[in-house]
């Protein structure tokens, strides 16, 4: 057995059985070891970062590892903007990135470049391994900080792979998410008991299964605000689930939204700040007045701290929500709010929704308050061109249940080549491209920051010249498409693709 079938060996027995690759010399005795380990299931992809989506994608549906296989330093480059918000969502993820063989290294060949460098801002944990006999227990390691919730990445040189090895490392447990403190529990509930304003905040680790419930038991026990951070990583929603509001994008609205409250619990986020920093605005969201509690932070136990604030509150178990019909979808052409209407009568239960609309995306919240029970999934980091690849790996991950991409047209260029592996896999995803020819958002930021932006700068925001034809596009790689101009057509594509297996695009013209 050689290093690269070790490696593969222990990352199947730690828990990863997905692998999204784009490899290249480096790592071929690792892509000659997938026939040898078949509970790896080697998945390939046309860019890195398609797969360093992909594979968040899978984490965020499972709770557990994916794997990446990138080619040295430039093609983990490629994977950064992806894994930056993976980083942002804390997915567990691993990434075995190839690099020269170590007397190779040094000698100046033209890929070689510092991939530790390249790792360090979207990994918490980094390790080069030195040879075969130490590549499996390294790979075990990062498995063990990826279940941490923690992007993890091994460099294994191209001679660890191809070298003799003594074999597969047995897995190691991850450290368990620290608790967090009792003084924490105690200032949250003299907080909420205060019959003060008061709401809670929710993060990622909050936002879905028991942690979900728990906030909402106690959210309906104590009259308090549930709010949610503007961009979670999975958001369990519809049916009789809590409904937290989502904290604004625009820094205004936010500050509107958290204006009066005297106490702000936060559960598994950090103290609410704007997107960006803009003149006149402030970029702490909350009141001066608020005081604001740390139940846990990110990386604590959200549900162990929720469960001892529940018991602390004694806070029986909230009444279902009020329910909420669907909307009607109007005639007319397709706008936001149209749009917005078509997907919350459409949307079936059991849904993934990967939502990566930008400008289109701001009414989607309302309109699909009546939907079944679903899942949502946001851009965490805020780097666009996630939502195709993180489409394609929730796919993956659940194949019994429809997922939906909602896309910008500008965002959808940055990884369209996911539509290729969405074929080729003959993954259930329906895609639904939002084409106004423009970087909309960016449109909106140009005049927020105060910028005055004449025809030189309108057109570097304007992508109709020529214009995209996603239709053809997404048949060159196997997907078959339509393109619809109004609501009521959308909406009927909407459910026949829903209603078919395999991949599907939708190209909505605004």
């Amino acid at each position: 057995m050689n290093g690269a079938e070790a490696v593969l060996r222990t990352l199947a027995a730690s828990g990863v059985h997905a692998c999204f690759a784009n490899p290249g010399t480096s790592e071929m005795a690792l892509v000659a070891a997938m026939d040898e380990v078949p509970d790896v299931r080697g998945v390939l992809t046309l860019f890195e970062g398609v797969a360093s989506g992909a594979a968040d994608g899978w984490g965020r549906m499972t709770g557990g590892p994916a794997a990446t296989l990138l080619h040295l330093g430039p093609g983990l480059g490629n994977a950064f903007a992806n894994l930056h918000n993976a980083y942002k969502a804390r997915t567990p993820l691993v990434n075995v990135v190839g690099d020269h063989a170590v007397l190779h290294r040094p000698l100046g060949a033209p890929l070689t470049s510092d991939v530790e460098g390249v790792a360090r801002p979207v990994s918490h944990w980094v390790r080069t391994t030195r040879d075969a006999r130490t590549a499996p227990a390294d790979a075990a390691l990062a498995v063990a900080a990826a279940r941490s919730g923690q992007i993890a990445t091994l460099i294994v040189p191209a001679d660890a792979g191809w070298s003799p090895s003594p074999g597969a490392s047995p897995p190691v447990a991850p450290a368990p998410a620290p608790r967090a403190p009792e003084q924490a529990v105690h200032d949250a509930v003299v907080a909420l008991r205060s019959g003060e304003p008061c709401a809670l905040l929710l993060g990622t680790p909050a936002t879905h299964g028991r942690a979900l419930e728990l906030a909402g038991r106690i959210a309906a026990a104590t009259g308090a605000r549930l709010i949610r951070d503007t961009f979670v990583a999975r958001l369990e929603r519809g049916g009789d689930r809590p409904r937290p509001e989502p904290l604004p994008y625009l820094t205004e609205a936010a500050v509107q939204a958290l204006a009066g409250l005297a106490h702000l619990v936060l559960v598994g986020t950090q103290r609410p700040v704007g997107f960006f920093a803009y003149p006149g605005q402030p970029s702490l969201l909350a009141d001066a007045g608020t005081e604001i509690h740390g139940l846990c932070v990110p990386d604590e136990d959200a549900v162990a701290a929720l469960e001892a604030l529940a018991e602390a509150l004694n806070a029986p178990p909230a009444p279902a929500p009020e329910p909420v019909a669907a909307p009607e979808v109007p005639d007319g052409p397709i706008d936001a709010m149209s749009f917005a209407a078509a997907v919350g009568a459409t949307l079936p239960d059991g849904a993934i929704v990967v939502d990566e609309a930008v400008t289109a995306a701001f009414m989607l919240p309302e309109a699909t308050l009546g939907a079944p029970e679903h899942d949502w999934m946001f851009i965490t980091g805020g780097a666009i061109g996630q939502g195709l690849p993180v489409a394609t790996g929730a796919a993956i991950a659940a194949p019994d249940r429809p997922v939906i991409c909602l896309e910008g047209d500008g965002s959808a260029m940055y990884t369209i080549q996911s539509l290729w592996t969405q074929a080729r896999e003959g993954l259930d995803v329906t895609t639904v491209i939002l084409a106004n020819r423009s970087y909309a958002i960016l449109a909106l930021e140009l005049a927020r920051v105060g910028a005055e932006g004449g025809e030189a700068a309108r057109d570097l925001l304007e992508i109709g010249r020529p214009a995209l034809d996603f239709v053809k596009l997404g048949e060159s790689m196997g997907v078959p498409g339509r393109r619809v101009d109004d609501a009521r057509g959308l909406a009927a594509a909407l459910r026949e693709a829903i209603a078919e297996p395999g991949p599907h695009l939708i190209e909505a013209v605004l």
